[in-house]
């Protein structure tokens, strides 16, 4: 990678460094900032803008993925959004940093793949090269999908694109939701059931997370004395 590479910056709605609720396996899952679908029910309505997020760079998320490929046992990226594809040279660079690290590829978008092609990009291309499962078509709502793990409604399709994955048992069962608290901060992700719609909508927490105390230490009559 050279240093101008390293230097392609990003808008990063949220990342979740080790995470078994956004593909097969252990993933690094990265969810950009923008897409330019509107699908109505969205999950994740606060990444539509392209505004807003936080600017990495290639290097500081390529370091981010080998850390958690050598700390959590990770096995690939999965790429989310907003719309993977609306940030295609950052897509791609990611794509090939995950390879290069002997990882997987995994992306969700909202276009087909067919409407991909027709565009005709050459990032978007060479990422679809570089994919290994590619989750396409539009959220849905009216058609939630409960068959199959990991996908929102029944007329997206996943493609196999490498013979490193396949339909197998995993894919059929029940969807997992992952709620972590860290600090005073809540995020959530994976794909809740229909009556969790407080934490499909984003929910936090209305009053902060109180922080442990550390007890006190008594102190010895000496310490007492020397002050």
């Amino acid at each position: 990678m050279t240093g101008a590479a390293e230097e392609l910056t990003m808008q990063i709605a949220q990342v979740v460094p080790c995470t078994e609720a956004e593909g097969p396996g252990k993933r690094f899952a990265l969810w950009f900032q923008g897409c330019p679908l509107r699908c109505p029910g969205c999950c994740n309505p606060e990444f539509l803008s392209f505004k807003g997020g936080s600017t990495k760079t290639l290097r500081e998320m390529s370091e981010g993925i080998q850390q958690a490929r050598d700390e959590s046992g990770i096995e690939g990226i999965t790429l989310l959004g907003g719309e993977p594809t609306a940030h295609a040279p950052a897509a791609l660079a990611l794509a090939r940093a995950a390879r290069d690290l002997g990882l997987s590829v995994m992306v969700f978008s909202g276009f087909t793949v067919e409407e991909l092609r027709e565009k005709a990009d050459p990032d978007v291309m060479e990422l679809i090269e570089l994919t290994d499962i590619l989750v396409d078509g539009p959220y849905i709502r009216e058609q939630p999908d409960t068959e199959r793990r990991w996908i929102g409604s029944r007329n997206q399709r996943i493609h196999f694109l490498t013979p490193r994955y396949s339909y197998d048992e995993q894919w059929r069962t029940k969807n997992t939701l992952e709620i972590r608290v860290v600090g005073r901060e809540i995020t959530v992700n994976g794909f809740p059931a229909a009556n969790a719609v407080g934490l499909w909508k984003g929910w936090r927490r209305k009053k902060p997370i109180p922080l442990p105390v550390a007890p006190e230490t008594k102190r010895s009559p000496e310490e007492t004395d020397a002050k």
